[in-house]
């Protein structure tokens, strides 16, 4: 059984077929997904959605495409939020030096607040990190947060070191399953086994056989297997691995 750690099912490119993502998502072997928060409405939506399904846990927190509008009152909400028993982390949040939505001092003072918060709630920050990674690690190392997750980690072993040195976990998406990306798929291979993670982050970054298409949690599946691959494993040793692991870092009931 594999969880997600990473999908925004609350998205429109759901709407037609919600219930059959479900029911495909169950077949492939997904049995738990953490639905992440992009800004406030989104983190509603979340919650909304985890209060119907016993099968999702909500997050709540500003992506950096949107830090610029992170004011005071974003800020109460997503506190709130977070405070929340069933919400299990903090985030996403993070730094995009890659398409810079928003202006790297925004982006900056926004990441720093939410990992002062996830520290302050002894909950997991899910960091967001493109093209970012040494202001990621300064960040994080300023602030004293020393719990969470780079989802959708795309970097080399230099960088995923430096991620598990500073106590997070390394989140793997679609994207390993991508043949050129060597690097990556090196950094997985090598990670410390009590620190890997899988996800979708769909509807983006679908695996290999789907590029192009939306993705979905059924394609946590395809991830999971090339992972194992590279580590030498069985599909089913990673899924219980990733799952354990998942179940350590949120604090979800095994």
């Amino acid at each position: 059984m594999l969880i997600d750690t990473h999908a925004h099912l609350f998205w429109r490119d759901f709407e037609g077929d919600f219930s059959a993502v479900l029911e495909r998502a169950r077949a492939a072997g997904v049995e738990h997904l953490v639905l992440v928060g992009t800004d406030v409405r989104t983190s509603l939506q979340a919650v909304e959605m985890a209060a119907l399904h016993p099968e999702f846990s909500p997050t709540a927190g500003v992506h950096p495409h949107d830090a610029a509008s992170f004011d005071e009152a974003a800020r109460a909400t997503i506190r709130e939020l977070c405070q929340r028993e069933q919400v299990l982390a903090v985030g996403e949040s993070g730094l995009d030096w890659f398409k810079e939505y928003s202006p790297r001092a925004a982006q900056l003072e926004a990441f720093a607040w939410h990992a002062r918060l996830s520290k302050e709630l002894d909950k997991p920050l899910i960091v967001h990190c493109r093209d970012a990674f040494d202001a990621c690690f300064e960040v994080i190392a300023a602030t004293g947060v020393q719990r969470g997750v780079f989802h959708c980690f795309t970097g080399g072993q230099r960088e995923a070191e430096r991620a598990v040195e500073l106590g997070f976990h390394l989140s793997f998406s679609g994207v390993v399953t991508y043949p050129k990306n060597t690097e990556l798929r090196a950094a997985a291979a090598a990670a410390p086994a009590e620190r890997i993670l899988v996800e979708t982050d769909c509807p983006f970054l679908p695996p290999q056989s789907a590029r192009g298409r939306r993705n979905e949690p059924a394609l946590l599946r395809e991830t999971a297997e090339c992972l194992a691959q590279l580590r030498g494993s069985t599909l089913a040793e990673l899924a219980a691995l990733t799952s354990a692991n998942a179940r350590a870092l949120f604090r979800l009931p095994s």
